[in-house]
């Protein structure tokens, strides 16, 4: 970026509304979005200069809502002819390394990032439906969303800040000092219902384009979850590969259990400055109970309620 440019684009930066992470670390207000203050070059970057295929392959997200889940998953169903679940990258890599975020990875390193990899490429983002690129919605490439119900997202995102490495200016003891900030949806990449509505909208519109996957239906059954993710990327399981097992072999190769013991996922840091274990704690449904007292949950539950009002959304909160 020339001097002129850079200039520029600090111009801009200070005119966007500032906010705070839960942790303290700044937030910017771009397109309604709450990004992370370190990665706007990458966010702005990405949405000027992507330019889609029709063969891509775009996993988004709210963070801590199945996100490395879904890479893996994803990664697995679309490579499964070149290596077997036993041989697969993801023992020695960590999913967040296979299918890197634009924003933080990809364009926060550089505005024109080597993207020239053999299709389907697979590549992912925190970014809301309606601020991502117009090559990503006008080219025939395939977007899958996955969306945790926002109690549970919630209290994992807690637990997820409170481990980071770099970035934070206080250490957060207790949910209870969030709180605030959870009900305005003040947090990395939120609010939650801008990410949620923008893609349950875009499925229903284009179930052809977008498929939205509930990580509770994900959870209670994978198999299901599975087939419905190779049908929508083109990548559908045969009947002799069902027969043989191919479908449960994924699964377990990248259930949360398996993922978290793996030696590569419990050691070394991620480049957003979290450790590479700080993306395994629990994932599990109905965790909220055991740090939502009834009242915040109650209060935090209305503000869902009328914030998908009329939308047909709806979610499962205990297993």
């Amino acid at each position: 970026m020339d001097t002129a440019s850079e200039d520029s684009f600090q111009e801009f930066v200070l005119t966007l509304p500032t906010g705070k992470d839960w942790d303290g670390a700044p937030l910017l207000l771009h397109n309604d979005t709450w990004c992370p203050a370190y990665c706007i070059r990458g966010v702005v970057s990405f949405q000027q200069n992507f330019r889609a295929q029709d063969t891509d392959i775009i996993i988004t997200s709210l963070p801590k809502s199945g996100t490395t889940w879904l890479k893996a998953l994803t990664f697995s169903v679309v490579n499964r002819h070149r290596c077997s679940p036993g041989e697969s990258p993801l023992i020695t890599t960590p999913p967040h390394e296979l299918v890197p975020f634009f924003e933080s990875d990809l364009y926060l390193k550089s505005q024109n990032p080597d993207l020239d990899f053999p299709p389907p490429r697979i590549l992912s983002c925190h970014t809301h439906y309606t601020a991502l690129p117009q090559s990503i919605r006008d080219s025939n490439c395939k977007i899958v969303y996955t969306c945790r119900n926002p109690l549970d997202q919630a209290v994992s995102y807690f637990h997820f800040i409170r481990s980071r490495a770099s970035g934070s200016t206080k250490p957060v003891s207790s949910i209870d000092e969030c709180f605030e900030s959870m009900c305005r949806g003040v947090q990395s990449h939120g609010p939650f219902w801008n990410s949620m509505l923008g893609y349950w909208r875009a499925s229903l519109e284009r179930p052809d384009k977008v498929l939205f996957l509930k990580y509770e239906d994900m959870k209670e059954d994978i198999i299901v979850s599975l087939k419905r993710l190779a049908e929508f990327v083109g990548f559908p399981f045969t009947e002799k590969e069902e027969k043989e097992g191919v479908i449960g072999e994924i699964s377990r190769l990248c259930s949360f259990e398996n993922l978290k013991d793996l030696e590569v996922n419990r050691n070394g840091f991620h480049s957003s400055g979290f450790s590479n274990s700080a993306f395994f704690r629990k994932g599990e449904v109905g965790d909220w109970g055991n740090h939502l007292s009834p009242s915040m949950a109650e209060t935090f539950w209305k503000i869902v309620e009328e914030k998908l009002d009329g939308s047909g959304l709806t979610f499962k909160t205990s297993h």
